[in-house]
């Protein structure tokens, strides 16, 4: 039981550095965590929804 709550303490506490290690990062003027997109608003088929993505790509072959 002992050694249950030591590798669970243990655990907790590397979550949390890795998680404040990327905090301050992020404070320290990296760049900021961002999604799949990029984090561009509405750029990608997977964010807006209206296969803006897969139309320019179908365009993109076409034209070879």
């Amino acid at each position: 039981m002992n050694t249950i709550i030591t590798t669970l303490l243990l655990s907790f506490t590397v979550i949390l550095l890795v998680i404040a290690g990327m905090s301050i990062g992020v404070m320290n003027g990296r760049k900021a965590i961002s999604g799949s997109c990029g984090g561009a608003a509405g750029g990608c088929e997977l964010c807006t929804g209206k296969g803006q993505c897969r139309n320019k790509r179908k365009a993109a072959q076409q034209e070879n």
